[in-house]
């Protein structure tokens, strides 16, 4: 099963580690996408670490991390800087996400 994890707020950080260790646990995919608020996040190392992980994709809506003001320089290479086309991608190739 792949799980898409909509990422929009930067409040739910152990939630968010949790649900996606738990899915890898069941040996299942993660995609994560953040954007908006979700953003601020990628400042997290904790977060950021989640990327690194096999079976995780992590993707970030650029224009909302500089409306947020939200530092992505320096990020992984496997953390893409992208838009709203992979969100999309996500919820298509998804089969349950999660918003958080």
């Amino acid at each position: 099963m792949k799980l898409g994890m909509l990422i929009n707020t930067a409040k739910h950080l152990d939630q968010v580690v949790g649900i996606c260790r738990a899915a890898l646990a069941k040996n299942h995919q993660v995609i994560i996408f953040a954007m908006d608020e979700g953003t601020r996040l990628l400042e997290n190392e904790v977060f950021v670490s989640l990327a690194e992980l096999d079976g995780v994709s992590m993707s970030l809506c650029d224009h909302s991390a500089k409306m947020c003001g939200a530092r992505v320089e320096g990020l992984p290479p496997k953390i893409v800087c992208a838009s709203q086309l992979n969100n999309a991608m996500m919820n298509h190739n998804a089969d349950r996400v999660v918003v958080l």
